[in-house]
């Protein structure tokens, strides 16, 4: 089995040689891991990937490894645990769905505690305790209309309140090129042009003015090279839901890139909190959202890049977020940056005829003074002529 992990390393571009595997085996026969999948895959990621630019091959590699080997794991008793998998899903009626209690905030929180001291084995299907498939507001791969994902895929619905499981983001791709010409067109209804720097263009009209006035002599005259003064702040909403757009997302990245001069992009995820992130040489490098307040003023020109799409505890409730605990409902700061930078726009890449479905965008839509557009050439063109004025 471990042969086939080795090839399928190679296989996705991960230079690895048969001293490391040698290593692994060697750690595999010695007491010094669980017999966990969790554990095998950090003790095997340490002994296999020198270059953590290779981290994310090795994710897909131990992917597809785990996919076509069949599951020997321990039960453990500890919750919450990674379900290996769905066993299956049911298909609600709409009226089965209609029937199904929604919580809310203070009760979701408080049932799950309650499971999770009763709990002692994996469940499936149901509508009470913490699994897969099911009703129950507890688990993945089911249906429930406010719940806790843990430890596995969304079933499609998007609508859970707090997600108990490790969160793996994209960096988006700002080399992207394909596609990205109508979105350049669109994004530079958006400039104010002006001279400053060094000088490395020659002025045409000034060289003929110094010339004449030199009696017939060259005068060359240079001026400093003509740019795009505006200045662009982007704030990308990364992961999650996020994934479904990633392509397009990257050739309007790549085309804004490309297109100002002064560009600065931090992402977050679904919901704009007390801190953002950027990637620098692979790692993530978090920035307080309060040093971006501070650092760029009212000049700068605010743009958000996100579908909108999440709980609305999210939007409006203290330690509504999904990842960690915040102090201050994710509205809060969407105002404060909105009142700091007056110019600013939200772009969503779902359709705007499915905008009306997600509570969390319309108060989104609400917060940003309706100055949500899609991400449509037009709406972009319309987007821009407003940041222009």
């Amino acid at each position: 089995m471990l042969i086939n992990f080795f090839y399928l390393l190679r296989q996705y571009g991960i230079p690895v040689s048969i001293n490391e595997l040698l290593t692994l085996i060697d750690l595999l026969r010695r007491p010094l891991m669980r017999p966990t999948l969790d554990d095998f895959y950090r003790t095997a990621r340490m002994t296999m990937v020198k270059d953590e630019s290779h981290f994310d091959r090795y994710d897909q590699a131990f992917a597809a490894f785990v996919s076509k080997a069949e599951p020997v794991m321990e039960q453990f008793k500890e919750i919450p645990e990674h379900w290996l998998l769905a066993e299956f899903k049911k298909h609600l009626s709409e009226e089965q769905k209609a029937a199904i209690e929604k919580h809310g905030w203070e009760k979701l929180m408080e049932l799950f505690k309650e499971r999770l001291a009763e709990q002692k084995e994996r469940h499936a299907g149901g509508s009470k305790w913490i699994g897969t498939g099911g009703t129950s507001p507890f688990g993945h791969s089911g249906y429930h209309p406010e719940g806790i994902r843990i430890g596995g895929p969304s079933a499609g619905h998007r609508t859970a309140v707090k997600v108990w499981e490790e969160r793996h983001f994209r960096e988006y791709d700002s080399q992207q090129e394909l596609g990205t010409r109508n979105f350049k067109m669109a994004l530079r209804r958006l400039r104010r042009f002006g001279r400053e720097g060094a000088v490395e263009e020659l002025d045409l009209e000034g060289t003929i003015r110094g010339t004449a006035k030199n009696a017939g002599h060259l005068d060359l005259q240079m001026v400093p090279a003509r740019h795009n003064t505006v200045k662009v702040l982007m704030l990308l909403d990364s992961g999650g839901s996020m994934d479904d757009h990633i392509a397009i997302v990257e050739e309007l990245f790549s085309a804004a890139r490309s297109e100002f001069k002064h560009f600065e992009a931090y992402y977050f995820h679904n919901c704009l909190y007390e801190r953002v992130w950027r990637y620098e040489a692979g790692r993530r490098v978090y920035k307080s959202t309060w040093d971006l307040l501070r650092s760029m003023n009212e000049d700068w020109r605010l743009i958000f890049v996100g579908d909108a799409a999440m709980s609305p505890y999210e939007i409006i409730h203290p330690g509504g977020s999904v990842e960690h605990y915040n102090k201050e409902a994710g509205g809060v700061w969407l105002k404060r940056a909105v009142e700091h930078w007056p110019k600013s726009i939200w772009l969503n890449p779902n359709p705007q005829s499915h905008w009306q479905y997600y509570h969390s965008t319309r108060l989104i839509h609400e917060l940003l003074g309706g100055r949500m557009y899609g991400l449509s050439i037009s709406a972009i063109d319309e987007a821009m002529r407003l940041l222009a004025k």
